[in-house]
């Protein structure tokens, strides 16, 4: 299993579009992905359950991913986070 965390740096946080661009990241990848938020997983593949978390700006995050292509799904989506400018 492989895990990251984030600091959420987007003014209007994790809204619509960056959602859907994380989601979209994910489903490349065969591995399960969640985000975590105030203790709440869901699956990162699906964009009504990233939006169901209402992650604000100043957010803590954390992504797992288990699976085969773990590492790289994690690698993936920091650099989505980051050349997005959505977190660090």
């Amino acid at each position: 299993m492989a895990e990251k965390q984030f600091t959420v740096i987007d003014e209007t946080g994790i809204h619509a579009r960056p959602a859907t661009l994380l989601v979209q990241t994910a489903g490349r990848f065969n591995s399960e992905i969640n985000m975590e938020y105030k203790g709440k997983a869901v699956n990162l593949k699906s964009i009504m359950g990233v939006m169901s978390l209402g992650i604000p700006k100043g957010a803590e995050i954390k992504i797992t991913a288990e699976g085969s292509d773990a590492d790289e799904a994690i690698k993936a989506l920091e650099e989505t986070l980051v050349n997005q400018g959505l977190a660090n």
